[in-house]
């Protein structure tokens, strides 16, 4: 959040764009389009920006991280049914896939992972690795595939840009230790699930707990998502009571939240509705032409 309230301050019109973004999702909510039934697939380019060969990843760590996000947007992940039984029902299969990108921006083939060595040990939670002439890799067009840049960074597991932002920082930036779930990954975020909530934030959602500090007067503008006070950490007994929000409490296995990788394996009904929107919206040039028009239109193809 500190990188987008900056991006806020610094951009006039990114708050312009992120307030029609908004409009048009509560739009879509408020009509009760039909849900999308078409899986849609997201190419990937991994920019892997290393100073020493630990941060150096392989294909193998590369290739355990796509495999947690095609399991946690499907909501096939192995884990699924620790989901308290009062909120089995609102489970959610995004109907998103993800791929390692097969054609690099010139139309020549490409295995989807660029290699960048650097002098920069440690990268600040900012844009600077995303610029080649400040020891980064530049990104790919943001159109057509979803960046994510792979590093040393410093005091974060990962941030990701909401739609609407500008092309060349458009993306998400994971610390390689928190990076799918063999390699240099470390406990507790050995899991790939900053990733997966990275990619949420990418597709607009936002933090469940709606980003208020630890009041209960924030909103994730997500209907079926309980209200909470602040964000949750570690590996949290359920019912987690805040906010006056009992029986059942917080939803604190939702990805949206902060807790270990091992507590979070869900999104919601509510929370693929604002993904749906984002890829009506910013994020259509994703869909093929037919699927673009079967959503601007609410139905399905």
């Amino acid at each position: 959040m500190p990188v987008h309230h900056q991006l806020l301050a610094t951009t006039p019109r990114y708050a312009v764009a992120l307030a029609a973004i908004e409009n048009e999702t509560f739009a879509r909510r408020n009509a009760r389009t039909a849900a999308r039934e078409e899986v849609v697939t997201i190419p990937i380019v991994v920019h892997v920006v290393y100073a020493t060969p630990e941060q150096n990843i392989s294909q193998e760590q590369i290739d355990s991280q796509l495999k947690v996000l095609n399991e946690d947007f499907r909501r096939t992940n192995p884990d699924v049914g620790k989901v308290p039984e009062v909120w089995k029902n609102v489970v959610a299969d995004a109907r998103l896939e993800f791929k390692l990108a097969d054609t690099d921006p010139h139309g020549k083939p490409t295995s989807g992972v660029v290699r960048k060595e650097t002098s920069i040990e440690v990268f600040e939670p900012d844009h600077t690795v995303k610029f080649a002439d400040r020891g980064g890799a530049d990104a790919w067009p943001a159109d057509r595939y979803l960046n994510v840049w792979v590093c040393e960074l410093k005091s974060a597991l990962g941030f990701a840009t909401f739609p609407g932002g500008p092309a060349e920082i458009d993306g998400l930036v994971i610390l390689h230790s928190a990076f799918g779930t063999t390699g240099t990954v470390k406990a507790p975020y050995d899991g790939g699930r900053t990733a997966t909530h990275e990619i949420g934030h990418w597709f607009n959602l936002r933090h469940i707990w709606g980003d208020d500090g630890d009041g209960c007067s924030g909103s994730d503008f997500v209907e079926d998502t309980p209200n909470q006070a602040g964000h949750n950490s570690g590996i949290p007994d359920f019912p987690k009571l805040s906010c006056n929000n009992g029986p059942n409490g917080d939803m604190f296995m939702n990805y949206m939240d902060y807790v270990e990788d091992a507590s979070m394996y869900m999104f919601t009904k509510g929370q693929t509705e604002r993904m749906d929107a984002a890829l009506a919206g910013p994020r259509a040039s994703f869909l093929s032409p037919q699927v673009r028009e079967s959503m601007r239109l609410g139905t399905s193809v």
